[in-house]
């Protein structure tokens, strides 16, 4: 079977903030950019992975999501516990130096996990926990 991730989806709250995040600090490359109601989708992804793609919505917009559903959403953002994405670097350390000089909020300094994975994880600026593994 040949099959490939082409997207992937995390919340996000504030067009600007998502932005600087995803693209000034991260790096990615923004490819869309999609408005309604207020609300924007936006479509970021790697530099030169053109057919990788991360799409941050807004949270609980599916119409079929109730009230309670999209407070209860909020609050899991909130304590970071909603989303996650693990990204790749072959160099996690010039990595994670860049992210903390850029202030990004750090949960875990890289290390190497007993599980054989060397990695670290920050959180974006709405509770989306990214863990970064390295891999050469």
């Amino acid at each position: 079977m040949d099959i490939n991730l082409h997207s992937a989806f995390l919340p996000h709250t504030d067009r600007d903030t998502a932005v600087e995040f995803y693209c000034d600090k991260l790096g990615m490359d923004l490819r869309n950019d999609v408005g309604y109601n207020g609300m924007h989708w936006l479509t970021v992804g790697p530099t030169g992975q053109p057919d990788m793609n991360l799409v941050l919505t807004p949270p609980a917009a599916d119409p079929g999501v109730t009230e309670d559903e999209r407070r209860t959403i909020t609050e899991m953002m909130a304590k970071g516990t909603y989303a996650i994405l693990t990204l790749a670097t072959p160099d996690l350390d010039a990595t994670f130096d860049k992210l903390q000089a850029a202030d990004v909020d750090i949960v875990q300094e890289p290390i190497d996990q007993p599980y054989g994975i060397r990695d670290c994880a920050v959180r974006d600026p709405f509770g989306n926990l990214i863990r970064i593994n390295e891999v050469k």
